[in-house]
Protein backbone atom coordinates (compact mmCIF):
# COMPACT_ATOMS: atom_id res chain seq x y z
CA UNK A 1 0.00 0.00 0.00
CA UNK A 2 2.73 2.25 0.96
CA UNK A 3 4.04 1.70 -2.67
CA UNK A 4 0.66 2.40 -4.53
CA UNK A 5 0.90 5.87 -2.40
CA UNK A 6 3.94 6.61 -3.40
CA UNK A 7 3.89 6.18 -6.79
CA UNK A 8 0.71 8.44 -6.52
CA UNK A 9 2.53 11.09 -5.00
CA UNK A 10 5.21 11.00 -7.78
CA UNK A 11 2.88 11.25 -10.80
CA UNK A 12 1.34 14.12 -8.84
CA UNK A 13 4.53 15.32 -8.47
CA UNK A 14 5.58 14.81 -12.24
CA UNK A 15 2.48 16.84 -13.24
CA UNK A 16 3.16 19.41 -11.09
CA UNK A 17 6.10 20.06 -13.01
CA UNK A 18 4.38 20.47 -16.20
CA UNK A 19 0.89 21.19 -17.46
CA UNK A 20 -1.34 19.14 -15.69
CA UNK A 21 -4.38 20.28 -18.59
CA UNK A 22 -3.01 21.39 -21.25
CA UNK A 23 -3.91 25.39 -22.65
CA UNK A 24 -6.18 24.25 -25.21
CA UNK A 25 -7.97 21.37 -22.98
CA UNK A 26 -8.59 24.55 -20.45
CA UNK A 27 -10.24 26.45 -23.14
CA UNK A 28 -11.95 23.63 -24.37
CA UNK A 29 -13.40 22.83 -21.22
CA UNK A 30 -14.85 26.62 -20.88
CA UNK A 31 -14.55 28.11 -24.11
CA UNK A 32 -16.02 31.77 -22.56
CA UNK A 33 -13.02 31.75 -20.71
CA UNK A 34 -10.58 33.10 -23.06
CA UNK A 35 -13.24 35.06 -24.66
CA UNK A 36 -13.91 36.98 -21.82
CA UNK A 37 -11.16 38.09 -20.84
CA UNK A 38 -9.63 39.24 -24.11
CA UNK A 39 -12.23 41.21 -24.74
CA UNK A 40 -12.34 42.94 -21.21
CA UNK A 41 -8.57 43.34 -21.97
CA UNK A 42 -8.61 44.81 -24.60
CA UNK A 43 -11.52 46.84 -24.20
CA UNK A 44 -10.02 48.33 -20.88
CA UNK A 45 -6.42 48.67 -22.54
CA UNK A 46 -7.77 50.88 -25.32
CA UNK A 47 -7.32 53.84 -22.90
CA UNK A 48 -3.68 54.19 -22.15
CA UNK A 49 -0.69 53.69 -24.15
CA UNK A 50 0.52 49.79 -25.10
CA UNK A 51 3.99 50.25 -23.18
CA UNK A 52 2.09 51.22 -19.77
CA UNK A 53 -0.19 47.84 -20.24
CA UNK A 54 2.47 45.70 -20.71
CA UNK A 55 4.25 47.05 -17.69
CA UNK A 56 1.00 46.67 -15.47
CA UNK A 57 0.88 43.06 -16.94
CA UNK A 58 4.22 42.11 -15.86
CA UNK A 59 4.15 43.80 -12.42
CA UNK A 60 0.83 41.78 -12.13
CA UNK A 61 2.67 38.20 -13.34
CA UNK A 62 5.59 39.16 -10.98
CA UNK A 63 3.83 39.54 -7.50
CA UNK A 64 1.31 36.34 -8.66
CA UNK A 65 4.76 34.33 -9.65
CA UNK A 66 2.70 33.38 -13.59
CA UNK A 67 6.21 32.16 -15.50
CA UNK A 68 3.77 32.45 -18.50
CA UNK A 69 2.34 35.30 -18.15
CA UNK A 70 6.10 37.06 -17.83
CA UNK A 71 7.79 35.60 -20.93
CA UNK A 72 4.74 36.66 -22.85
CA UNK A 73 4.26 40.28 -21.63
CA UNK A 74 8.27 41.05 -21.66
CA UNK A 75 8.39 39.87 -25.16
CA UNK A 76 5.45 41.74 -26.03
CA UNK A 77 6.60 44.77 -24.17
CA UNK A 78 10.16 44.31 -25.99
CA UNK A 79 8.05 44.22 -29.22
CA UNK A 80 6.20 47.44 -28.45
CA UNK A 81 10.16 49.03 -27.86
CA UNK A 82 10.15 49.11 -24.36
CA UNK A 83 14.17 49.21 -23.34
CA UNK A 84 15.14 46.00 -21.58
CA UNK A 85 16.79 48.15 -18.84
CA UNK A 86 13.02 49.34 -17.44
CA UNK A 87 12.12 45.35 -17.75
CA UNK A 88 14.80 44.79 -15.32
CA UNK A 89 13.84 47.31 -12.93
CA UNK A 90 10.35 46.96 -12.93
CA UNK A 91 10.58 44.93 -9.80
CA UNK A 92 12.13 47.70 -8.12
CA UNK A 93 10.49 50.38 -9.46
CA UNK A 94 9.96 52.03 -6.55
CA UNK A 95 13.72 52.60 -6.50
CA UNK A 96 14.14 53.98 -9.98
CA UNK A 97 13.98 57.01 -11.67
CA UNK A 98 13.20 55.43 -14.93
CA UNK A 99 9.40 55.41 -14.34
CA UNK A 100 7.24 58.46 -14.92
CA UNK A 101 4.78 59.63 -12.23
CA UNK A 102 2.32 58.06 -14.80
CA UNK A 103 3.83 54.72 -14.94
CA UNK A 104 4.51 54.78 -11.33
CA UNK A 105 1.23 55.61 -10.52
CA UNK A 106 -0.07 52.96 -12.53
CA UNK A 107 2.16 50.48 -10.97
CA UNK A 108 1.37 50.93 -7.37
CA UNK A 109 -2.26 50.79 -8.36
CA UNK A 110 -1.10 47.64 -9.95
CA UNK A 111 0.06 46.20 -6.25
CA UNK A 112 -2.62 47.38 -4.34
CA UNK A 113 -5.63 45.55 -6.49
CA UNK A 114 -2.97 43.07 -7.08
CA UNK A 115 -1.99 42.01 -3.20
CA UNK A 116 -5.63 42.32 -1.79
CA UNK A 117 -5.05 39.82 0.67
CA UNK A 118 -2.58 41.63 2.71
CA UNK A 119 -4.85 44.59 3.32
CA UNK A 120 -7.19 46.82 1.51
CA UNK A 121 -7.36 49.61 -0.92
CA UNK A 122 -6.25 52.54 1.00
CA UNK A 123 -6.80 56.12 0.80
CA UNK A 124 -3.00 56.99 0.13
CA UNK A 125 -3.39 53.95 -2.99
CA UNK A 126 -6.33 56.66 -3.88
CA UNK A 127 -4.68 59.42 -4.17
CA UNK A 128 -1.76 58.40 -5.95
CA UNK A 129 -3.70 56.65 -8.33
CA UNK A 130 -5.78 59.89 -9.06
CA UNK A 131 -3.36 62.36 -9.05
CA UNK A 132 -2.50 60.53 -12.28
CA UNK A 133 -5.92 59.17 -14.25
CA UNK A 134 -8.94 60.09 -14.60
CA UNK A 135 -12.15 57.69 -12.76
CA UNK A 136 -12.52 56.66 -16.78
CA UNK A 137 -8.90 55.81 -16.93
CA UNK A 138 -8.93 54.30 -13.11
CA UNK A 139 -11.76 52.47 -13.99
CA UNK A 140 -10.33 50.76 -17.26
CA UNK A 141 -6.92 50.51 -15.52
CA UNK A 142 -8.59 48.23 -12.54
CA UNK A 143 -10.22 46.02 -15.29
CA UNK A 144 -6.73 45.78 -16.71
CA UNK A 145 -5.50 44.93 -13.49
CA UNK A 146 -8.47 42.46 -12.83
CA UNK A 147 -7.85 41.08 -16.18
CA UNK A 148 -3.96 40.27 -16.00
CA UNK A 149 -4.61 38.71 -12.17
CA UNK A 150 -7.20 36.25 -13.88
CA UNK A 151 -4.56 35.14 -16.52
CA UNK A 152 -2.25 34.78 -14.08
CA UNK A 153 -4.43 32.76 -11.48
CA UNK A 154 -5.27 30.62 -14.45
CA UNK A 155 -2.01 30.08 -15.86
CA UNK A 156 -0.39 29.35 -12.02
CA UNK A 157 -2.70 26.58 -11.56
CA UNK A 158 -2.71 24.85 -14.70
CA UNK A 159 1.00 25.34 -14.59
CA UNK A 160 1.23 26.40 -17.99
CA UNK A 161 5.09 26.45 -19.52
CA UNK A 162 5.94 29.18 -20.92
CA UNK A 163 7.83 29.30 -24.76
CA UNK A 164 11.30 29.68 -24.13
CA UNK A 165 13.68 30.15 -27.30
CA UNK A 166 16.35 27.42 -28.18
Amino acid sequence: MQDTQFDTTVAVEAKLHGEWLPRMQVYQQQPELPRALISLGESAAKTFDPKLVELVKLRASQLNGCAFCLRMHAEEARQLGEAQHRLDLLSAWRESQVFSARERAALHWTEALTKLITGPVTAEDIVKVRAQFSDKEIVDLSATIATINAWNRIAASFHFTPEVPV
